[in-house]
């Protein structure tokens, strides 16, 4: 147990978190509640309810009727879920950029392109 703390440790002090991962963290803690699908209202005189929200369960595309509160409310939801994805995106680019930049690999008769590595 103790050598892995010591690893831990040293990969801490070994590898910092650089300034634009610390700001991607920083945007995480202000995303507010979530919820995947899509929601839209409908045109005037369409067949249906006048907002809709639809989301996949089990391959399946589920339609819910919403009242226009709960459609301002799931909007924003889904705003954010889209954030969300965008910000855990860019986490997981640079995390990759920090590893193979920072941490030695093993011999390779050509470099790995960027995009083998996940950079682009």
């Amino acid at each position: 147990m103790q050598a892995l703390l010591r690893f831990n440790a040293k990969v801490k002090t070994a590898a910092p978190f650089p300034a634009r991962y610390c700001q991607l963290k920083r945007q995480l803690t202000r995303v507010g509640f979530l919820s995947q699908g899509s929601v839209f209202r409908r045109a005037p005189g369409q067949q249906g309810s006048r907002y809709v929200w639809t989301r996949k369960v089990k391959a399946k595309t589920v339609t819910v009727a919403l009242s226009e509160q709960q459609f301002r409310w799931l909007r924003q939801a889904v705003d954010n879920q889209r954030r969300l994805e965008k910000i855990v995106a860019r986490m997981q680019t640079l995390s990759r950029q920090v590893l193979f930049e920072t941490l030695p690999g093993v011999p390779r008769r050509k470099t790995l392109s960027k995009r083998v590595l996940g950079l682009i």
